[in-house]
């Protein structure tokens, strides 16, 4: 894509809409749809990377309640024409195609390549990439086989869903809560994932959400690491203006 004149495209992740509970969570679903009006004034494309609920699972014809602001204000912009790209993360893996059919936006289960200005964006949720994190990789191949997510429907609605839930909290291998303190490059593994990646071909910005802190990396003088923070604490998101990716806090 070759942006117009003036346009930009925006990225965002991990707000986990519905934690720690419904009274917290629309505050912050609130501030998101403001969010989400101002920047489609100049949005060429707005990317959304994964974590917008803390827990999402497609029934064949039941989803999960709530979210009506943020649904409706993405259907919105979607129908205005302004494309809208969403990756899963670990908290709604279990997406399938309720996204594409009602809303016209594509969903990822995988890092994608994008580029942008002849400029290439390396583009993920982030979990399960680079070395380490065993525990969780373990956990997520069988959260996402296809048997185990054929058990887990035949669970009625209101059982799942409040089980998921529990679980999204307490379960630290799903909440992340070690993923909220900054390791040191040698020891992020997200970074360490991006240096062996350009050891075969080259990306000029890596794009990732899931580690809930706002950072820029610098790999090599033309490749950049960013992950884009969380709307939980930070409100962070990142821009791209044609020329360079910026983070800022809304």
């Amino acid at each position: 894509m070759q942006l117009p004149e003036g346009k930009k495209i925006y990225f965002a992740s991990d707000n986990h809409l519905g934690a720690p509970n419904k009274k917290d969570s629309i505050v912050r679903e609130h501030k998101f749809v403001q969010w989400l009006d101002e920047v489609k004034k100049d949005a060429a494309a707005i990317f959304l990377l994964g974590d917008l609920f803390d827990f999402w699972f497609e029934y064949k014809t039941v989803v999960p309640k709530g979210f009506v602001r943020v649904l409706g204000k993405l259907a919105e912009i979607s129908d205005a024409g302004i494309p809208i790209h969403f990756f899963v993360g670990n908290h709604d893996l279990w997406m399938n195609n309720y996204f594409e059919e009602e809303l016209n936006i594509p969903v990822y289960h995988t890092p994608q390549i994008f580029t942008f200005n002849n400029t290439s964006f390396f583009i993920g949720h982030g979990d399960g990439l680079g070395p380490g994190d065993k525990g969780y990789k373990r956990m997520k191949k069988v959260f996402t086989h296809p048997f185990s997510k054929w058990l887990y429907r035949w669970l009625h609605p209101d059982i799942g869903v409040r089980l998921a839930q529990y679980l999204s909290v307490k379960n630290k291998l799903i909440s992340g809560d070690d993923d909220v303190v900054f390791l040191g490059e040698e020891n992020e593994w997200l970074v360490q994932y991006c240096k062996r990646k350009l050891e075969t071909n080259h990306y000029d910005y890596f794009v990732f959400g899931h580690r809930h802190l706002p950072m820029e990396i610098q790999l090599k003088d033309t490749s950049k690491y960013v992950n884009l923070g969380d709307w939980i604490s930070y409100y962070t998101y990142a821009v791209y203006d044609g020329t360079t990716l910026a983070l800022k806090e809304y």
